[in-house]
């Protein structure tokens, strides 16, 4: 008994310093207590005294700022929320610092495959060093609601792209590019790949080989990757369009490596909308899911579908995992 009652409950008021802080402990003492609980080693407890954070002003900023240096990708993150619509110049330059923006063109084509828009936009991303100057960009990805699949009335459609289905998708890191042969030579020490190249995408990988890469990834950088369900993989390809292809209703050589003899370096072609390269064309990637014959059933928020027989989905993209902030990618 006595010891039980030295033990903090979740209600309790508890004084920075004193006891390991539960995760909705009330914190005595301002500032000086969102101070004690983002020095907790649990990441939990950071991130909720980040949320307490914007009630103190600009001293309460100041500490998310602050927090945008943490060592935890899912605390940054998390910071990263809570300061991305805000005004103030420091704020912009500090997001600038840890969250840098790159530039890109957005480009949509008619039913014939001629240009008919093109326009500037900006994503927020941050780079994973894989040693030997080789780098992981992870892209930043806004959480959102899109329809699954495709219309009945799409032409060349399959049968297991249907029933269309809302989905909602939480906000999420992914690569920018496919996974390059120099990318996965060094988390795994070899290359399979047919068509050689470091800039090309890497080939000739199982879901197996796909799953054991983000495995020693996560050992690597200490932070956790898995591949990306089927649900987040289209959505990060629509990057808000409806139409067949992110493009528009067709695809054209010009804008993507399509019925080529060969892969070619990522990057070589205009990106989505969300900053993502060869979201078509080049190769495919594989997601989480389980294949099925059709959605009927289908997670409604984004999760991988892990019922059904023992084939799996080959699509796209690498996420990392869901945090309180952000789930982190690769590519």
């Amino acid at each position: 008994m006595p010891d039980r009652q030295n033990k903090p409950r979740e209600y309790d008021a508890v004084l920075g310093g004193q006891n390991l802080i539960p995760v909705n402990a009330a914190v005595l003492g301002g500032i000086p207590g969102v101070k004690s609980r983002l020095a907790s080693p649990a990441i939990e407890v950071r991130i909720a005294a980040l949320s307490e954070a914007p009630k103190y002003g600009e001293a309460g900023l100041d500490l998310i700022m602050g927090a945008l240096q943490d060592k935890s990708m899912q605390v940054k993150s998390a910071a990263f929320l809570l300061l991305k619509d805000r005004d103030e110049e420091e704020i912009k330059q500090s997001l600038h610092n840890y969250f840098p923006i790159f530039e890109f063109d957005v480009i949509t084509v008619d039913l014939y495959g001629k240009e008919n828009s093109r326009r500037k936009s900006f994503a927020r991303f941050f780079s994973e060093d894989l040693g030997h100057g080789i780098l992981l960009e992870m892209v930043y990805i806004p959480g959102g609601t899109f329809m699954m699949g495709s219309p009945n009335s799409e032409a060349g459609r399959d049968d297991d792209e249907s029933p269309q289905h809302q989905v909602t998708v939480s906000a999420f890191y992914a690569g920018k590019y496919p996974i390059t042969q120099a990318q996965w030579g060094a988390v795994m020490g070899d290359n399979p790949s047919y068509f050689k190249g470091e800039k090309r995408p890497v080939e000739q990988v199982s879901w197996y080989d796909a799953v054991e890469f983000c495995e020693k990834l996560s050992e690597t950088t200490g932070k956790t990757y898995r591949l990306l369900s089927e649900a987040e993989w289209e959505y990060a390809c629509r990057a808000g369009t409806t139409t067949p292809f992110h493009f528009g209703e067709t695809i054209t050589p010009e804008l993507v490596n399509y019925n080529g003899n060969e892969s070619t370096d990522v990057g070589s072609f205009p990106p989505n909308a969300f900053g993502l390269y060869d979201m078509h064309g080049n190769v495919g990637e594989w997601c989480s899911d389980k294949w099925l014959d059709n959605y009927d059933g289908a997670p409604t928020d984004g999760s991988s579908w892990e019922s059904g027989n023992n084939y799996r989905m080959s699509r796209r993209r690498l996420v990392g995992q869901r945090s309180e902030g952000l789930p982190i990618g690769c590519s």
